[in-house]
């Protein structure tokens, strides 16, 4: 089920910061027809800090009645506090999403210890799979493999979203987690390699953008084939470094907009993408084959 590339979908807002319903559609539709593997919704890529709980179930529910099951849907469920995440893991599940995506706290700053007990509390509340989601530059805490070793031994708990950008990272998850247990990488710039070390795919934030290039690249390198993979990767290379220009979806959000398929809206703390960073991810846009509208 969680292989290939999957899109961190950027939700979709007018200008008034309100969902825009037609455009997540629109998105929906534009990942079905160009091979993305997966939907994860709600993630940090769709501004979860700032969703309300009702707007994410309405997200979800969305999703999944667009999908009809021909991709996972994959909902973010992870907030800084435990009980918090428990209830939100319990009230998402009832909805049957494919898994949940479960992010370490950010700014608690847990022990190794902490982590499990967080981890495992949402595992235990959980009726479907769940995802661990380590991003150290966003949390300020580093989920260890030797945690994620002890967490792997939870049923629920079934993969991990690794950020840290480390291929001796991806090697050392591998050889500590059980033979069925998915490590993908959640750093585009280095998932190529992470999937020819053993990844099973990304979670992306590039795919927004470029969805069918980022799932060529993957099964490329899924089948070993590291050349033609790399080939893919140096033309995806700028735009994975510039949709990091400014903090993620602040370039992906208005890289979206210059192709048509969504409006220029997003929420506060977060800001449109400056205008001295707009030409550097329109270049980087045309040096992947994507062509703004």
């Amino acid at each position: 089920m969680l292989s290939g590339s999957l899109v961190a979908l950027a939700t979709p807002m007018g200008p008034d910061g309100s969902i825009d319903g037609q455009a997540w559609a629109r998105l929906i539709d534009f990942h079905l027809a160009h091979g993305t593997s997966g939907i994860v919704v709600g993630g940090t890529t769709g501004e979860s800090a700032t969703l309300t709980e009702v707007e994410l179930r309405e997200l979800v529910v969305r999703a999944q009645a667009q999908v009809r099951g021909r991709v996972p849907v994959i909902a973010g469920a992870g907030t800084s506090s435990t009980a918090t995440t428990v209830e939100r893991v319990r009230a998402l599940g009832e909805l049957g999403p494919d898994a949940l995506l479960v992010v370490t706290p950010a700014y608690n700053r847990p022990t190794q210890e902490g982590l499990f007990r967080h981890f495992a509390a949402a595992a235990g509340a959980s009726r479907v799979p769940l995802i661990l989601y380590n991003v150290p530059s966003r949390t300020a805490v580093d989920l260890l493999p030797a945690t994620v070793a002890r967490l792997a031994q939870l049923s629920r708990i079934v993969a991990i979203k690794e950020a840290v950008a480390q291929t001796d990272r991806v090697r050392e998850l591998i050889a500590a987690t059980p033979a069925g247990f998915t490590v993908l990488s959640g750093d585009d710039a280095t998932a190529r390699e992470a999937v020819l070390a053993g990844a099973r795919g990304v979670i992306s934030v590039t795919a927004n953008v470029a969805p069918l290039a980022m799932a060529d690249m993957i099964r490329a390198a899924l089948r070993g084939e590291r050349e033609h993979a790399g080939r893919i990767d140096v033309q995806l290379a700028a735009l994975h470094r510039e949709l990091f220009i400014e903090p993620n979806p602040i370039p992906v959000k208005w890289a979206l907009q210059e192709m048509g398929l969504i409006g220029p809206g997003i929420r506060l703390p977060l800001t449109e993408l400056s205008a001295a960073h707009q030409g550097a991810v329109h270049k980087a846009m045309i040096q992947a084959g994507v062509n703004p509208k």
